[in-house]
């Protein structure tokens, strides 16, 4: 039971029905009393305040033959929009979105080899996008995902770039004027997939990229650990004084199975410098004998490593996203089949839906969130359009 001053209990039921409202789309003042156990009277002027204050509109009448058809009512999610910034260590990918994951557009450039001015090369990313030009509360949040580990909205650790010192946050917000949010890739993209696929309890999400990260959801909270450092799966070992690796330990599982580490070791097979995936997923398909032994290690090592996931978290489902996985979802299904164990207990082991763009939108949701105040957010996936 919740105890306080009357002004605080508003403000929670407020924020009660205010994620009502969003959650089910379109909803009556009736319904939401009987939902959230709130007095009729109670909800009417909470919904009043938040017409007044433009977060909530009228869309019409429910269909219903019996007696006087209830107003529904719904997000005025034209009221503010947020941005998503995907900081990855070769491209950096911007994200604008309504208050309801909608009307979508991406940007992307290449990541500056200098990162020091990096907070100007955000600024200038955001002003080049084509952002909403008329709305009661223009951008009301900014959110950056960080290949690395984040604390107190500051980059404290991330191996492929070195943001120490580079005042992200503060630089964003004191231009922008508004909050901005700083959070590991891995936690942002497990927070997308719950939002806009997967809404389970208990979800960890393998992210394979220049690293691997694991987002955690326990009891439908991210879990972030003593100092932000939860889910930094690449940096298990799984080899005992294996290779080096940028954290400082030895054998590393990201230096063994990440995609920078295998197309890499596929391009000396190869004798390239470099080779991209694309290249790589048209030789496996023509059975590449080297294309084949690289997708093996990436079987092998995913499975140990979800193994250890499993028993460590007991999570409903496994989300793997990964080139890997989505251009080949069948590989998936082996990595199942590898697991062996008797302890194993879950619901599913699955590739990404929302792919490249769950950074992204688990970014969109945090932003999203931050403004309205609510704790729980459910929005349907919707496709975007790419600005030149």
């Amino acid at each position: 039971m919740v105890t306080g001053s009357k002004e605080l209990i508003r403000d929670i039921n407020t924020n009660l029905v205010l994620e009502t409202i969003i959650n089910h789309a379109s909803i009556s003042r009736a319904s939401i009393a009987k939902h959230l156990g709130l007095t009729k009277a109670t909800v009417s002027a909470i919904v009043q305040d938040l017409i007044n204050r433009k977060l909530v509109i009228e869309i019409g009448s429910d269909d219903t033959s019996l007696g006087r058809k209830p107003i529904l009512l719904s997000l005025h999610k034209k009221a503010g929009y947020v941005i998503c910034i995907d900081i990855g260590v070769d491209t950096i990918s911007a994200l604008v979105s309504d208050l309801t994951g909608e009307d979508l557009s991406l940007k992307q450039i290449k990541t500056p080899k200098n990162i020091t001015g990096l907070v100007n090369v955000l600024i200038q990313l955001i002003e080049s996008m084509k952002l909403p030009k008329i709305t009661p509360y223009g951008l009301v949040g900014i959110t950056l995902g960080i290949h690395g580990v984040t604390m107190n909205n500051k980059v404290s650790f991330a191996p492929y770039y070195n943001l120490t010192g580079i005042q992200l946050a503060e630089g964003l917000g004191q231009y922008f004027n508004t909050p901005v949010y700083l959070e590991n890739e891995a936690n942002l993209s497990v927070i997308g997939e719950k939002a806009f696929q997967y809404d389970y309890v208990n979800i960890a999400n393998i992210s394979v990229h220049s690293g691997i990260g694991l987002g955690i959801i326990i009891n439908n909270q991210l879990y972030t650990g003593y100092n932000g450092r939860a889910g930094e799966f690449g940096h298990t070992i799984v080899e005992i004084d294996g290779r080096q690796c940028p954290c400082g330990n030895l054998g590393c599982l990201e230096q063994y199975v990440s995609e920078r580490i295998l197309l890499q070791e596929f391009a000396d097979k190869k004798g390239l410098s470099e080779i991209s995936f694309d290249t790589f997923k048209n030789m496996y398909e023509e059975q590449d004998p080297d294309a084949i032994q690289i997708m093996n290690r990436f079987i092998k090592y995913m499975s140990v490593g979800i193994n250890n996931i499993l028993n460590a978290y007991n999570p409903d489902i496994v989300i793997i996203n990964s080139s890997f996985t989505i251009h080949f979802p069948q590989v998936t299904k082996q990595i199942e089949d590898a697991l062996k164990s008797k302890m194993n207990s879950y619901i599913s082991i699955c590739p990404s839906a929302l792919q490249d763009t769950s950074i992204l939108l688990g970014g969109i949701c945090v932003a999203i969130k931050g403004f309205l105040g609510i704790k729980h957010l459910k929005l349907n996936h919707v496709e975007y359009r790419s600005q030149s």
